[in-house]
């Protein structure tokens, strides 16, 4: 059942649940939620990325190959050409004004190392050097013109603990130091030339979430426990704002979670914020002139389906 054809009461069951995810937090927060224009297409487990001032939507758990590209400035979508495989629980990234996706599974469950650069200007595709580990619901960031691609499930569902840089000025990859804490269903976040990967779960499980924060220094190539994400949860999205990481969103046994928590490297500390209006799993959140925009997601946990797009504006 897709998010548009859920009656009201099953609606409003979900929400009570997911509220009793996290009796401790409190109801309202910091920063404000409005509403963007609808996806297209209602979708989840999507792949996210903003790259010169457009935010790119890619794949999808129904096999989607239409690239559908958002302007924040004038609130409008289009199309772009289609990605070259059906794949889900993907990664993405912008760097150079260009869009790379990265993994995912595809057929299926089927882990895939495949690579492919988006050229927005020609409005063309083309492969890159496979990753050295196939897998999917791994993360992605971007330090210093390279892209660093964390975790993930690899065959039979089981955990990687890949962590792999791909220089596109030569387009290769390179092994660096493993996560500590293999996961998958993660998020990933770059802040002051350091590589955050926080949330998560266990081969697959969302009975197995976890909270883990870890940083890698990529000047030592060593990782870092950190504090953990108040609320242990897989399935999110994450994007940086003001050089706090933002994580929104993810699913759990009970539901999929409203929580919006921010961390502050500098600090070390984590602070919650307004709730995300429509709790989901398998979203995308991207970053654009000083606002939060999260986009696509399942509001139930598997199988579900949105076309929301919503827009978080902190606080001053």
């Amino acid at each position: 059942m897709t998010a548009s054809s859920a009656s009201p009461c099953l609606r409003a069951a979900a929400l009570t649940a997911v509220l009793l995810l996290a009796p401790n937090a409190s109801a309202q927060g910091t920063g404000q939620w409005s509403a963007g224009a609808a996806m297209p297409s209602e979708r989840s487990e999507i792949a996210v990325a903003e790259a010169g001032g457009k935010i790119y939507v890619l794949g999808g758990y129904r096999g989607e190959r239409e690239l559908e590209i958002y302007d924040p400035a004038g609130d409008r979508w289009s199309r772009g050409a289609a990605i070259p495989r059906a794949v889900h629980h993907a990664a993405a990234v912008g760097l150079n004004d260009k869009v790379y996706l990265i993994g995912g599974f595809v057929n299926g469950w089927t882990p895939t190392d495949e690579v492919d650069e988006y050229d927005p200007g020609g409005d063309h595709w083309r492969p890159r050097a496979t990753l050295p580990t196939p897998r999917g619901a791994l993360a992605a960031a971007v330090i210093e013109g390279k892209i660093y691609a964390v975790g993930g499930n690899g065959w039979r569902g089981r955990n990687v603990t890949a962590h792999e840089v791909y220089d596109p000025a030569v387009d290769k990859w390179t092994g660096r130091a493993a996560i500590p804490t293999p996961r998958d269903h993660l998020a990933v976040a770059a802040v002051m030339g350091r590589l955050y990967a926080i949330g998560g779960r266990v081969d697959g499980s969302y009975a197995r979430n976890l909270d883990v924060n870890e940083a890698y220094d990529p000047a030592t190539d060593r990782w870092e426990r950190l504090a953990p994400l108040p609320t242990a949860r897989s399935g999110v999205a994450a994007a940086v704002l003001h050089g706090r990481i933002f994580v929104v969103g993810g699913e759990g046994p009970a539901g999929t979670f409203p929580q919006v928590e921010s961390y502050d490297p500098g600090t070390d500390r984590w602070t919650g914020h307004a709730r995300l209006p429509t709790p989901r799993h398998g979203l995308g959140a991207a970053q654009y002139n000083g606002r939060l925009y999260v986009i696509s997601g399942g509001p139930t946990p598997g199988a579900s389906y949105s076309a929301a797009n919503e827009v978080f504006t902190p606080a001053p």
